[in-house]
């Protein structure tokens, strides 16, 4: 953190309130520089909360892979996948300064108050100095404002919300995912390029904050390019059934239908709606159309056949050829004989970030941390070269443009990489007005006790 950061922002000192709503837990030194769970053994313990029931199960699943060989990864063990990648040299593989890397996992079930009530007990009883996952954006922002008041780092797993950053940022949240905006930034000049610029989209939208912020961005993104909102259509995480749904979409006089949905959801309401023979209609003399604005490679699987031809964004796919990917791509699949989600991804980096910072600051207190991580620049993790902003805790890198694949050779190629769109294009300033414009902030850094 530069020094014009620091007066600005400026830090939650020992001894400051950290927040209504958390019982701290002991701190085991009588240091002026005291922070939560500061470890004082030879070992530190991290947690990994994540969806492992749920409408977002797989994903988490997922996640909690990648989380473990990243553990075995900074323990020496294996390897040591994108250790070897990562442009900083920090890190050595004999756990975060000196300290073997232990861990902790809860299951969020995809529900915020379980979320935080789990992160709760990684804090309280466990003595975790960071938490890192999630496969909702709810959920993330839930938790990171729990650490924010404990003096806990959280280092967000996949939450695609332009929230996490935007309005609900903290000060000891970052976020190395993509977000709504970057999605719909990208996307936008493929379908114009595929489908024109004279549109009528109908959106069916999760309804909580990820959805929200998703149909706010593509629909602003496909509006400017000439389209039409036909009709916006709230819809429950978990629905299964999304027949009554879709049904008024053929009668709505839209000709591409937007899935704002994710997980089992996503799956559920793409099926759905190529049984219903959308794909099959012809409306205002054009091919109906489906595009899913956020993809995942478990999603993929999951639908099938219906995925082919259907355009969507990703943060990362494990058939990018850069040597960190393949690093990655490679211990994955010895350790579990499949390739590796977008989500277990970005949750494997985010652990190395974690670790790497603490050994660059030379400290686990939260806001030492913050400071190493803030305008960090750095590659070799599987997105090119990425920069983690100061002003809102943003990783920002290339964003990957997906289709589904016309000729799928295993289950995992079921998407193909249609345009890497760089950094410069998804790009925004930090009191963009999808982030809450000039009263967002970060607040101050919190070390805790």
């Amino acid at each position: 953190m530069s020094k014009s950061n620091l007066t600005r922002r400026g830090v939650l000192k020992t001894g400051a309130v950290a927040g209504a709503g958390v019982a701290l837990p002991t701190i085991f030194t009588s240091s002026a520089h005291a922070f939560t769970n500061e470890p004082t053994g030879s070992s530190v313990k991290i947690g990994f909360n994540v969806p492992q029931t749920g409408p977002y199960a797989e994903e988490g699943l997922d996640e909690l892979r990648a989380q473990e060989l990243a553990v075995e990864h900074l323990n020496g063990m294996g390897d040591g996948g994108m250790l070897n990648t990562f442009s900083s040299k920090a890190l050595d593989g004999t756990g975060i300064l000196g300290k073997k890397v232990e861990f902790v996992t809860g299951d969020t079930a995809t529900k915020s108050d379980v979320a935080r009530a789990s992160a709760r007990s990684m804090i309280e009883k466990d003595g975790v100095t960071m938490i890192n996952g999630g496969s909702s954006s709810g959920v993330a922002i839930a938790v990171q404002g729990l650490c924010q008041e404990a003096g806990i780092i959280f280092m967000a797993g996949l939450t695609h919300s332009n929230d996490t950053t935007g309005k609900d940022r903290k000060a000891n949240g970052f976020r190395h995912f993509f977000n709504g905006y970057m999605s719909g930034a990208a996307l936008a000049p493929v379908l114009e390029k595929e489908y024109g610029s004279d549109r009528r989209a109908y959106h069916l939208t999760a309804d909580y904050t990820w959805g929200w912020t998703q149909q706010e961005s593509i629909q602003a993104s496909t509006e400017a390019l000439g389209w039409q909102t036909a009709e916006t259509v709230l819809t429950p995480v978990g629905a299964g059934d999304f027949q009554s749904y879709i049904t008024p979409v053929l009668n709505s006089g839209a000709d591409v239908l937007v899935l704002n949905h994710y997980g089992g959801d996503m799956v559920n309401s793409l099926t759905q709606s190529i049984a219903a023979g959308l794909r099959d209609k012809q409306v205002n003399g054009k091919n109906f159309e489906i595009i899913v604005p956020l993809y995942s490679e478990l999603m993929a699987a999951g639908a099938g056949e219906n995925i082919k031809g259907v355009f969507g964004s990703m943060n990362w796919n494990w058939q990018l050829t850069d040597e960190g990917t393949k690093a990655f791509v490679k211990s994955f699949g010895e350790k579990y004989g499949r390739p590796p989600s977008n989500s277990a991804h970005t949750c494997y980096v985010q652990t190395l970030l974690y670790a790497d910072a603490v050994t660059r600051a030379g400290s686990f207190a939260p806001c030492a941390v913050a400071e190493a991580l803030e305008d960090f620049e750095f590659d070799g993790l599987g997105n090119g070269p990425t920069l983690y902003r100061g002003e809102d805790h943003q990783c920002f890198k290339d964003v990957l443009v997906m289709k589904g694949a016309d000729n799928p050779t295993t289950q995992y190629d079921t998407l193909e990489i249609v345009e890497v769109t760089p950094v410069e294009q998804v790009t925004y300033a930090p009191d963009h007005p999808m982030f809450g414009g000039t009263e967002a902030s970060l607040g101050a850094c919190n070390n805790g006790a």
